[in-house]
């Protein structure tokens, strides 16, 4: 069966067709993104803004027509940080979908974060033993440990890198006073998470899921992905 995946996130509009077979794994057969930065598009009550909904429908509207190019059999749409945060969340989605025949599903935090550690597992097999994983989104910040397949402790966290910028600092560069607090804050929010993955067990194998984490790592002198 051809199914397409569409993953609204709080920075790109995410679409990829595979060719699902049951026992099998899926074979890709189409990936595109279109940046959307909806994080930027929030006002200062949270809603997302009109010309937000406006270029959200537009980027869905394109994912509906690569389905049909493609013959997609079925579309699974899911939403994170970005909408489900959003103070205006249930008129948007009502309106992506009147707009577009595309019902986006959304993801609470928790089942955000207990997915992407199932694609780490996945990624790196039993052997890697107990894994901790982080993500840091547009959005938000998730964090998991578990020796299985599906995490024991999984947290997300309104903490991600556009959330942050957008709330935190008016000006560029941002006052040095304003990331001191910024640190305060994210220090107070991570002690409870991180004191109970510490209390879960040593880590085998520490990964990260991100381009933010890629990019990070860059700054600090790893050598491009394509060197392996």
């Amino acid at each position: 069966m051809r199914l397409g995946v569409l993953d609204v996130g709080s920075n790109t509009v995410h679409f990829v067709v595979v060719d699902a077979h049951r026992g099998g794994h899926p074979t890709p057969m189409n990936d595109s993104k279109t940046r959307l930065r909806l994080i930027e598009y929030l006002d200062e009550d949270d809603n997302i803004s009109k010309t937000g909904v406006a270029r959200l429908i537009d980027a869905v509207n394109e994912a509906a027509d690569l389905a049909k190019a493609t013959k997609c059999r079925e579309v699974m749409a899911l939403a994170t940080s970005a909408v489900r945060d959003a103070a205006n969340s249930d008129a948007v989605l009502e309106k992506v979908e009147k707009e577009t025949g595309i019902a986006l599903r959304v993801l609470s935090g928790e089942d955000e974060a207990r997915m992407t550690f199932l694609a780490a597992r996945r990624w790196f097999g039993w052997s890697a033993g107990r894994i901790v994983n982080l993500d840091i989104g547009g959005g938000s910040l998730e964090l998991t440990s578990g020796e299985d397949e599906l995490p024991e402790h999984a947290f997300s966290l309104p903490l991600g890198a556009g959330r942050l910028t957008h709330d935190w600092f008016k000006t560029d560069p941002p006052e040095r006073k304003r990331i001191n607090q910024l640190r305060d804050f994210i220090d107070a929010e991570l002690e409870g998470p991180a004191r109970d993955l510490r209390a879960a067990g040593t880590p085998d194998l520490a990964c990260a899921t991100s381009k933010t984490f890629r990019t990070l790592a860059r700054l600090t002198g790893a050598a491009p992905s394509s060197e392996g």
